[in-house]
């Protein structure tokens, strides 16, 4: 298993953690051990449910559960999952959703499914390679998301969630169609300044959806089959994605000053004070469960090629995230029909 780093150092690397091992024996034989816990290596059992997909099952959870009962197991919990103890955290928001996440993972930790995650397709007029990232989610630390390229939309996809949040959702969508152009830094200060462009934004990007529809619908009722709709994913999704967002980077500067506006909040101060350009975009926020989920607008801010930024308009809150710099073997896709089938199955297994 891999762990991001501590809360909220998303550059330091990822961590690692064996969950379980297979010996192979004479005789095509083998025996399987589970690797949880704090007692070492004891007896398990692995199923090959269909393709791409295995579950892990622990025969020994007594190996799982310490001496001192659940409260030292959530402190051991704490320590490795957080780098701190229960005495470091004062806000008591946090010490409830970080109680919240000890009780959901812990109920799963005798009995595992996998499933296969390709890695996104890359193409030569991406924005930045697309791939894994470490991002900071506030109170619920740090989770890891994947970026991928979608024609006119790049996609933000948890692969790991948090108890509004479940992985497989759409964190965020970019919508590289429309750049945005941030004020100069002491005007960027201004929350308020911030909002008005980038609700200005949203408001056209509405009336364009509108406008698309619109056309879509006169093209139905001519009974025109062979013309294409302006507003489909294929007429406008690959082209004018890439000749705007061609014209959009030629004409903006290679870097310009970044600052946070005041009052968003970060769990990282060390973020960039640069940045190459910005995008209108819309993040998914939800209350515990998954409950009233709703897309938000926000702003995607590109620092260099391995960091991005997103601030939530709506929570006042900025998110950073960084590659994972990992390199996983045989996660290529084998098409980008399989990407985005895959992208589908997990977030259908969220919802």
């Amino acid at each position: 298993m891999y762990l991001p780093p501590h809360d909220p150092h998303v550059d330091d690397p990822m961590r690692f953690k064996p969950l379980f091992r297979i010996h192979l024996m004479e005789r095509k034989c083998a025996t399987v051990e589970c690797m949880y816990g704090h007692k070492g290596p004891h007896n398990g059992h692995i199923q090959i449910v269909k393709k791409d997909e295995f579950s892990t099952k622990c025969n020994q959870t007594d190996h799982h559960r310490m001496s001192g009962g659940r409260q030292e197991e959530f402190r051991t919990w704490l320590r490795e999952e957080w780098g701190r103890t229960l005495e470091d955290i004062f806000h008591e928001h946090m010490q409830e959703l970080i109680l919240m996440k000890f009780i959901y993972t812990s109920q799963y930790d005798n009995c595992l499914t996998y499933r296969r995650i390709y890695l996104p397709p890359s193409s030569p007029d991406d924005l930045i390679k697309p791939g894994l990232f470490k991002g900071t989610y506030g109170s619920h630390g740090l989770e890891i998301v994947m970026l991928s390229f979608h024609g006119k939309k790049a996609k933000g996809t948890k692969i790991t969630g948090d108890p509004n949040i479940p992985a497989g959702q759409q964190t965020v969508e970019i919508d590289l169609a429309h750049p945005l152009q941030l004020p100069d830094v002491e005007n960027l200060r201004d929350f308020s300044e911030l909002s008005r462009i980038v609700l200005e934004v949203q408001e056209q990007v509405r009336r364009e959806e509108q406008e698309q529809e619109h056309q879509q619908e006169e093209e139905e009722a001519a009974s025109q089959p062979a013309a294409k709709p302006l507003g489909g994913e294929g007429a406008e999704g690959e082209e004018t994605a890439a000749g705007a967002e061609g014209t959009t980077q030629d004409n903006a500067p290679a870097s310009q000053p970044f600052v946070l506006p005041m009052g968003v909040i970060s769990r990282n101060e060390d973020y960039p004070r640069t940045c190459r350009i910005c995008f209108y975009g819309t993040g998914l926020i939800a209350g515990h469960g998954f409950t009233s989920p709703e897309r938000t607008p926000g702003v995607f801010v590109l620092f260099d090629d391995d960091r991005f930024g997103f601030i939530w308009l709506e929570l006042k809150s900025f998110s950073l995230y960084s590659r994972i710099k990992v390199s996983f073997q045989n996660a290529e896709a084998p098409s980008r029909e399989a990407f985005d089938e895959m992208l589908k199955n997990i977030q259908s297994l969220a919802t």
